[in-house]
């Protein structure tokens, strides 16, 4: 889904931060941008990360924590492309779990996306062109039982708030549903997985075109577009 009035942000030569850049599909978005010419990449995570590529800047980063963000975005001053990638799935079922296991889930999912998205986007509105992409789920869009879709489901919500929101500051807000990739959160599941590499060219080709909405792989795609028949079936 691309708006025609919107344009997206050349990655060559673009400064861009990834939250969780050290793991699973943030470390591959931290690749993938980098392969395609990201200048300087800010990748953090919620303890101090191992050195590496000259071109990434290590930063600790819990979204969860005010602070935190607020210092991170004073480091980062630079940034074109902001990458809401950190989350957590603890599994939690809604009925029983104790609000304590529930809410890390929310704080990190969807307040930490909203944390994010206020601290940069002063910064977003000083470049040329700016991006924000969130990661989300195709359990958006499927409930089971568990905190974690009710927590992406509100994170999408935050998303398409924030796309309407920032859109005069010419920002483009980039929603990335996806469902099982083979990263550290689905090794225990036996299903099938997608690369996160693969995954990665995808989201980094939206930003580059200004796409809205990326449904990254099958099974996505066929969940939304069974959302109408179930709401009318």
């Amino acid at each position: 889904m691309t708006d025609p009035q919107t344009r997206g942000v050349p990655i060559h030569g673009a400064t861009a931060l990834v939250t969780g850049g050290y793991r699973g599909f943030g470390r591959a978005m931290v690749a993938e941008l980098l392969d395609r010419g990201a200048a300087r990449v800010y990748a953090t995570s919620r303890t101090t990360p191992p050195p590496g590529d000259g071109r990434v800047v290590p930063l600790v980063l819990d979204v969860s924590d005010d602070g935190s963000v607020a210092a991170a975005a004073q480091v980062a001053g630079d940034v074109s492309i902001l990458v809401n990638n950190a989350g957590v799935f603890l599994n939690t079922p809604v009925l029983t779990a104790p609000f304590d296991d529930v809410r890390p889930e929310f704080e990190t999912n969807v307040l930490g996306t909203i944390r994010m998205a206020r601290a940069f986007a002063p910064i977003l509105a000083r470049q040329p062109s700016s991006a924000m992409l969130n990661v989300l789920s195709v359990l958006s869009w499927l409930a089971v039982g568990r905190g974690y879709e009710m927590s992406k489901a509100a994170q999408w919500s935050a998303t398409n708030s924030l796309r309407d929101a920032l859109k005069d500051q010419g920002t483009v807000v980039t929603a990335l549903h996806v469902a099982y990739m083979d990263t550290d959160m689905t090794a225990g599941l036996d299903v099938e997985k997608a690369d996160p590499r693969l995954i990665a060219r995808q989201a980094v080709d939206a930003i580059e075109a200004g796409t809205l909405e990326v449904l990254a792989d099958d099974t996505t795609r066929w969940i939304k577009s069974q959302l109408s028949v179930q709401l009318t079936g």
